[in-house]
């Protein structure tokens, strides 16, 4: 395909459609597992809360090593499909399969390492799908507002994810106390998830790249050597503690819903889910046309705020009776809130692999994908365990809750405590990192000038106001960028 031509399917609104469908997976997939894993495991087979937490943990001390060794294996890859897209494609049966299997009823005397194992092998699998997607974009689009429509499409389909992932289970799971209801709900989803992923497989090009070559040891220096840039560290706590706000809300509503409110039967959580999800829908198509018009950070300066009162509000409200309505008002605003956290986050994402390349001459979108994607699960492993641990200091009881019946009015009170003071915190850290993230559309600009510069396409000469900006984003002297020492070693002297 040539530039041209990949020009004019960047325009079409199918290119963006075709893009976001596997974002379904991406944005549904952790729904499930955030939402209800703790949950399958405490009340559906009676493991103790904290011992359920640290499932995921495990998990993510896997990603480690899965995780950099995925970005450098797409990065090493050439293929006619493109190395990208053609790991999509493996990957997308590979990731149904795990899905499914980390659902499995089990409950012998190897029950916790069973559940790890299965774990480590579903987030393999998440991996070989998600770490090419996320890196897929930056060799399909150039420019900053188009990317930011493709992120913001992309966003559309997260949602919808993350309304199926959200909702369906809810409709199906009628007694949460029964293993083989959840088992379920994984078979239909494992099928959804192949689906999608190969329509964006099949509806989307990449730019070929001559495959790398590096020693193992290079391999794992080169991804974290990302983590120099000022940028994509900056970018990275944003990523961890605005998704782990948006996890604590997920991982939190069955426990806060059923025990504090005392209103999970009736259709109650799948309605307050149903409005947390529909408002992230609505917030990805609203932010998305806010972010094109302003900068890719402006919806998290603006929405963070708003959404830290309402989840204040919610205390007031936290109690066996309290006004449904209002809960669910208050839960539509928060709902808001991670939608605008979630659309700038994935739009400054495929905007840091540009900046990599600045700092190191090397073109590495997948070693950068690759980290971010690791972080993300880090995040989410870190919100299951924090949560499992704090529901063990409130004393949650797992043998009640198999039981099914309620818990005692301090733990309640204890469960409500953790829903809304997790998220407030997390957002205030969200927010006072967005505010000294350095990249916006004219830095982009100045990034992607230099990067012509330096490949000699641009002879242009860098103002000093250009060369201010490229060491505020990169962290590094201007005449040490574009340095392929600055992949391969640690320091950065």
């Amino acid at each position: 395909m040539t530039d041209q031509e990949m020009k004019e399917r960047t325009k079409k609104m199918s290119s963006k459609i075709f893009y976001g469908f596997a974002d379904i997976y991406g944005g549904g997939a952790f729904v499930v597992i955030s939402t209800f894993f703790t949950v399958f495991l405490t009340k559906a087979l009676g493991m103790p809360p904290a011992l359920a937490g640290t499932i995921p943990l495990i998990g993510k001390v896997w990603d480690a090593v899965t995780d950099p060794m995925m970005g450098n294996i797409a990065d090493r890859t050439r293929s006619r499909f493109g190395a990208k897209r053609f790991y999509m494609m493996l990957g997308s049966i590979i990731s149904a399969v795990t899905f499914i299997l980390l659902w499995i009823p089990y409950t012998g005397a190897a029950q916790y390492g069973f559940y790890v194992l299965m774990y480590i092998l579903f987030s393999t699998g998440f991996t070989i799908v998600m770490v090419p997607y996320n890196g897929l974009l930056p060799e399909m689009v150039d420019e900053y507002t188009e990317r930011a429509k493709f992120s913001g499409v992309r966003m559309v389909f997260s949602s919808f994810g993350a309304i199926l992932a959200g909702l369906l289970p809810t409709l199906m799971i009628k007694d949460n106390t029964d293993a083989t209801q959840y088992f379920r709900v994984a078979m239909i989803f494992g099928a959804i998830f192949i689906v999608v992923i190969l329509i964006t497989f099949a509806g989307t090009w990449e730019k070929q790249h001559e495959a790398k070559k590096m020693t193992m040891g290079e391999t794992f220096t080169q991804s974290f050597t990302v983590y120099k840039n000022r940028s994509f560290k900056l970018f990275l706590c944003i990523f961890v503690f605005g998704q782990c706000a948006a996890d604590f809300v997920t991982g939190m509503a069955v426990y806060y819903v059923d025990d504090v409110l005392n209103a999970y039967g009736g259709g109650n959580f799948t309605i307050l889910m149903g409005v947390i999800l529909i408002a992230q829908l609505m917030g990805m198509i609203l932010f998305g046309v806010i972010m094109s018009k302003t900068s890719k950070k402006f919806p998290i300066l603006l929405a963070t705020p708003i959404r830290a009162i309402a989840t204040l509000a919610m205390l007031a409200f936290s109690y066996e009776g309290a006004n449904f309505q209002i809960i669910l008002g208050l839960s539509f605003v928060i709902g808001l809130g991670m939608a605008a956290t979630s659309t700038s986050i994935y739009a400054i994402l495929s905007d840091m692999a540009d900046v990599d390349e600045l700092i190191t001459g090397i073109s590495r979108a997948g070693t950068v994908s690759g980290m971010a994607t690791f972080i993300r699960k880090i995040a989410t492993g870190l919100s299951s365990f924090v949560i499992g641990v704090l529901l063990a200091i409130v004393q949650y009881d797992e043998t009640i809750a198999e039981m099914g019946l309620r818990q005692a009015a301090d733990v309640q009170a204890g469960i409500a405590h953790i829903y809304v003071f997790s998220q407030i915190v997390l957002l205030i850290i969200t927010y006072i990192v967005t505010i000294a993230f350095p990249m916006g559309k004219e830095e982009f600009h100045v990034v992607i000038k230099e990067i012509a510069r330096r490949k000699g396409e641009d002879t242009s000469v860098a103002t000093e106001e250009e060369k201010r900006i490229c060491e505020r984003v990169t962290g590094f002297a201007y005449d040490r960028l574009w340095d392929r020492k600055n992949a391969l070693k640690f320091s950065n002297k």
